[in-house]
């Protein structure tokens, strides 16, 4: 029987180990980026890892360099190491011809690229739109700015999902084990490929976070507000704007701004971005949409560390015994 592992990861350096673990046992594994130049020739050694990641736009540095050890070391050992993200490979295109002249108008409307230029374009109107509300706009014209923005980003992940899972179904069949990475947001690909592949193909969902709060001691799971805004938009694009839609675009402005931005690299054994998300997540769910609206004008213009001790603050004055470890938040 065909086995198919799809792993929902998190780009935190601390999981990076725990990945290994799961990757070991397939014959092949397949990325969640589009194909780089320069690529196979880092996986041999042939190209230093800082020249592989130089002109590449990477978020997290170090857990990009820790990756690419990884998979140097796994390609040693004989896996077959696949990138297969076919939506940013359109992406890339679409920008490469515009950088030689062309517009959105010579892109054909029955084409898969103009379908990948229509669903990036709304997406990132909603996001720049949400930008500039969210310096000025009230939080009322917050709330349906990120409501708005939530819907075009669930509906590039359903098309990105789409893609990714009609190419991969053609080429895991190859093998017998198979790895592939996804972003925890995109659980759409799980079913997708469940829909598309032979019945008697065995394809097991793991999600890294979870193993990693288990490693904890710890229950629940890390999709931020935002994130299960969005996924409730994946799966139900026709839901209209309720209350529970409502108050998790609330507690994400809350939420964006205490989580932890700066990749963290020290005492990776603890979990250190694990625990400030689980301990994030927490300390919104004990905020309503009243808690949000009067905590949003003090820490809008805020930095992190003035908005924990801000958070902090009102959930002592105004919830009591609700207060949760909200220390774990800089720990």
């Amino acid at each position: 029987m065909q086995r198919i592992t799809i792993v929902f990861s998190i780009h935190r350096p601390e999981i990076v180990r725990m990945t290994a673990n799961f990757m070991q046992g397939h014959e092949a594994i397949f990325l969640e980026e589009p194909p780089q130049s320069g690529f196979q020739r880092m996986l041999a050694g042939a190209l230093a890892i800082e020249d592989y990641l130089l002109p590449i736009d990477i978020e997290y540095p170090d857990f990009s360099r820790r990756m690419c050890r990884l998979l140097g070391e796994l390609n040693a050992d004989g896996k077959k190491i696949i990138q297969v993200e076919p939506f940013l490979q359109h992406l890339l295109a679409i920008h490469e011809l515009f950088s030689r002249g062309q517009s959105p108008g010579d892109l054909k409307p029955q084409t898969i690229q103009y379908q990948v230029y229509v669903a990036e374009r709304d997406a990132t109107k909603a996001l720049l739109d949400y930008y500039q509300t969210v310096m000025n706009g009230s939080f009322e014209a917050v709330i349906q700015a990120i409501l708005h923005f939530a819907r075009a980003d669930a509906a590039r992940f359903r098309l990105r999902d789409n893609l990714r899972a009609r190419d991969l179904a053609d080429k895991i069949t190859r093998y017998k084990t198979a790895f592939i990475e996804a972003g925890s947001i995109h659980y759409g690909l799980y079913r997708q490929l469940k829909h598309r592949l032979p019945q008697q193909v065995q394809v097991r969902p793991v999600f890294i976070a979870h193993e990693a709060l288990q490693a904890l001691g710890e229950h629940g799971h890390l999709f931020g507000p935002g994130d299960q805004l969005t996924l409730t938009y994946i799966f139900h694009p026709n839901i209209k704007d309720t209350q529970r839609e409502v108050l998790l675009a609330a507690r994400s402005l809350v939420y964006s701004k205490l989580v932890e931005k700066d990749e963290l690299t020290a005492n990776l054994e603890t979990f250190p971005h694990v625990r400030n998300e689980l301990a994030c997540i927490r300390t919104v769910k004990l905020l309503t949409l009243g808690d949000c609206k009067r905590l949003y004008p003090l820490i809008r213009r805020a930095k992190s560390v003035h908005t924990r001790q801000l958070v902090d603050d009102y959930l002592v004055r105004f919830k009591r015994n609700l207060r949760p470890e909200i220390n774990q938040l800089t720990n």
